[in-house]
Formats: structure tokens, sequence, C-alpha cells
């Protein structure tokens, strides 16, 4: 019995350490990077913090938000480096955020993180409600983009008016409504089985939200130039009715996807281009789109062609170090979108047993999975430069975000910021910043894998939260699964 334990002892620790081994595969801790990335989101709340705020130097912030139309719009997230929030990306963020805790559930919970997700979906579902409160009216920013980038101040400090932007029946802005029925709709499914009723408020705000979309029709270009939607609302349209027909299964979200909504291959997922994200989750389905031409799965499949270096139909270029580079200026947002599609449909297609197929060519989930692990590592420090685009993880890593909160030093509350000195004192200077935004996710490098850690490079070094929202649920998989992704569901 003695040596019967001894082997079971034995064979415990050598699981053990395969695990520990497949989760820092390639020298990188998964699982630190995984926590790290969510602490990102709590730097970036507004409003009145909870007594477990983990960020020790953000405060309550905007307390006064809504007030200017006497109404209650605190909390929410800033989206970025300023203090304005922005109601599309926000939106966005909140979305995959709640599809992150709906595909990797598991791995999150393994992870210890899933409460912790939890909170970041409400924190910004708890907002929405408060911008939806109102039939066919949604307030959509707070904040003028204009006079928050006069000053360089912490969030805490600031004092630029809390301007107020709403679109309604006469200043419609399908996207944004959409996008907010999406949010509401895929966190719905997440609190359903522990708070059925907050679930039900937010499934019921998200029905008449997608109507409003649909019903009133028009691009919002109010957040212009800042979150312009150059793609127009047809994806948002297809997105939010995907995310309805998932959380209801009514045939009337089916009829719209089948028959009324417009779908493209593109090889781009981004708060601006929902399109493949819809794919991928309609892909099991056996829906068709365009008017019956093309199935889902195969316009999902397109994208993945469109991504891969490897395939005939490659289109996205890709930087000498391995990284895929669509444009200058948070350029890894498309980096982790990629990598979290890649998973999430590597799983669909295990699931299904089936493939993607690059015209006569299949490619097997393995390879998906084996990308998305390859873009994950390049941030994480696996790039020419050896260095972590991660604040406070790996080596090297960026010290000079272009960030308000982070930049600038703790001050008392009523301190008043001089806004003509606020750039010399605390944006110019090449010094850390001196507060360490911890998790978040930079810009990233250029196309030739160049990166410069200054904050005056706001292209390259400014984080936002969809970038990381994104991350989330790749860093889990690695975490959890290993290296390989193997499937665990």
């Amino acid at each position: 019995m003695k040596h019967g334990t001894m082997r079971a002892h034995v064979a415990l620790a050598f699981a053990a350490l395969v695990l520990a081994g497949d989760a820092m595969a390639g020298g990188f801790n998964y699982k630190d990077a995984l926590t790290k990335s969510i602490i990102f989101l709590e730097a970036q709340r507004s409003g009145k913090l909870p007594p477990n705020n983990r960020v020790k130097w953000r405060g309550d912030s905007a307390l006064d938000d809504g007030k200017l139309a006497h109404v209650d719009l605190t909390g929410g997230y800033y989206d970025a480096g300023d203090n304005v929030k922005y109601g599309l990306p926000l939106a966005f963020t909140v979305t995959t955020l709640a599809w992150t805790a709906l595909s990797f559930q598991h791995e999150l919970q393994a992870a210890g993180e899933l409460d912790n997700v939890h909170a970041a979906i409400r924190w910004g579902t708890d907002y929405l409600l408060k911008c939806a409160a109102r039939k066919n009216k949604l307030w959509v920013q707070v904040g003028d983009p204009n006079l928050d980038h006069q000053c360089w101040v912490r969030p805490e400090n600031m004092k630029a008016p809390r301007t107020l932007y709403e679109i309604n029946e006469k200043t419609p802005g399908t996207e944004i409504a959409a996008e907010t029925a999406a949010a509401m709709a895929a966190s719905s499914m997440v609190f359903r089985g522990h708070d059925k009723k907050y679930s039900r408020s937010l499934l019921n705000k998200a029905k008449t939200l997608f109507l409003f979309a649909k019903n009133h029709r028009g691009s919002y270009d109010g957040e212009c130039p800042f979150y312009c939607s150059y793609s127009g609302y047809n994806d948002e349209l297809l997105w939010a009715a995907t995310w309805l027909y998932m959380a209801t299964k009514r045939q009337v979200y089916a009829d719209f996807i089948s028959h009324e909504a417009i779908s493209s291959s593109v090889a781009e997922f981004s708060w601006d281009l929902k399109y493949p994200g819809a794919q991928v989750l309609l892909s099991e389905f056996n829906m068709t789109s365009s008017g019956g031409a093309q199935s889902f799965k195969t316009q999902a499949d397109n994208y993945v062609c469109a991504v891969l270096p490897d395939t005939a139909f490659h289109q996205v270029f890709i930087t000498p170090g391995g990284l895929i580079h669509l444009r200058d200026g948070a350029n890894t947002q498309y980096v982790t979108s990629t990598a979290f599609l890649f998973v999430a449909y590597s799983d669909i297609l295990l699931r299904t047993g089936q493939h993607v197929l690059c015209g006569n060519t299949p490619v097997s989930p393995a390879r998906l999975r084996e990308f998305a692990r390859q873009q994950m590592d390049y941030l994480l420090g696996a790039n020419p430069r050896g260095q972590s685009y991660v604040v406070g993880f790996g080596a090297n890593s960026p010290t000079q975000p272009h960030h308000r909160g982070a930049s600038t030093p703790v001050l008392p509350p009523g301190y008043d910021v001089n806004c003509g000195m606020s750039f010399g004192e605390w944006f110019a200077p090449d010094r850390p910043n001196p507060n360490e935004l911890t998790g978040a996710v930079m810009g990233g490098p250029d196309r030739n894998d160049n990166f410069v850690d200054k904050r005056a490079n706001s292209s390259y070094t400014e984080p936002c939260t969809y970038i990381n929202s994104l991350a989330i649920g790749p860093l889990a998989a690695l975490a959890i699964r290993g290296a390989k992704l193997v499937a665990t569901h």
C-alpha cells in the first residue's frame, strides 16, 4: 500500500509538472498574463469604485455624469488613455467579454478568474442599462473629446464639462444601438444561471434596442473622428440578431439573419467590423447569407483563409517577426481579435467534426490554435525585440503607456490641475509612469516590428479595453489547456 501510495503521489506530481510546463510553454506564465489582462479593465472603470478595487492608484471619478440631463450615467469604462466614455467601443468590450465568459467558462473557472470576468461584464451592463433606460433613446457618449484632449489629467481630477450625447428616433445611430443590443443579449446568457431577474432585464432591453436599431436606420457620426464606423451598420445588425438568436432561439431572429441581414467575407474583426464574429457564431447552424449564396460557415472559413499566411487566399500583412499588422494605431486589437476568433472557431470545428476549407485545401483546427498561440506569444515576448507588450508582464515590458491616470501621480481630491502646464508636467517627460497600468496590452510595434516606448507615441503605446477583452479567452485557453490549446469541451 505504501509503495502504491507513493507511486500515486509521484504520478500526481508528474502530472502537475506537465500541466505547469504546458501553462508556461515558451517561458510564459499564461495564467499570470490572464490575471493581469483582467486587472487592466478594472483600471478603466469610471464611477464609484467597489471596496475590492484592485488598482490602488485609481479612485472614484465622474460621479456627476448625467447630471446635465438629470439622469444617472455614472459607471462604465473609459475606453483608452483619455477620460471619455464612448458607447460603441464600450459596448463591444462588453459583448466580447460576455462571449469570452460563455466560450471559456471552464478555463476561466479553473484559473480562478470567472468571477472577475463576470464582474467586468456587469460593470459594463449596469452602465448600459442606465444609458438605455428610455425607449427609442440611448445615451451613447459622456464627455467632449475635444475639451478632454486639452488637459492631461487623471479622471479623478478632471474638470472638463461632461457633455452628453444621445441617439433617438430623429438622430439614429444603428451601429451603437445594435452593438448595445448585442452586449445585452450576450450578457443575458452569462447571468442566466445565477441572476435570472438581471438576465431577463438585459434580454428585454436587447430586444427593444434591436427593434430601435432596425426600424430607425442611420449611422451616428457624433463620435467621429474618434470612433467613426467606416463599415456601416449592416454588420452590427447581423451581430445583434445573431446574439439575440443565440439567447432566445426565436425564429424571428433566424428569419432576419437568413432573409434580411447583409453579410460579407472580410479579413478583420474589430469594434467597427463584426462580420467574422457573427459568422463564426452561426457556422454550426446551417444558415445562409447573401440571398443564400454562401453559408456562414463558408464566410467564417474565408476569414481564416484571408488571415493565415500559408494559404493561397492570404490577404493580411504579417510583420517579419510574425505579427498580424492591419494598420498603425492600436494594431494589437486585430492580433487579439484574431487569436480569440481562431480559438473559438477551432472549438466549434472540433465539436462538430469539421475543418476549414481554403478552396479545396482543408485546414485543421489545430492550425488555427497554433496560429492563435503564436500571435499571443508574440505579445508576451516571443518577438524579434524579445520584449513584452503587456505592462507589468515579462521581459522589458512597457513603462510609458499613453494613459492619463497611469502617467499622472495620485493627486488630492479637488486638486486644481493647470491644464496648460499638465502636458509639460506629466505627458512630455521621458520617464516611466508613476503608476503601473498592469495588464494593459500596448498598441504594439509597426509593420517592421519596431517599437518606441514613449507615451507621446500614442499609436503604439495607447491601450484599449477591447484589446484586452479579446485577449482574455486565448490566455485562459493557454493557461489551462496548455500551449497546444487542446480543446477540453
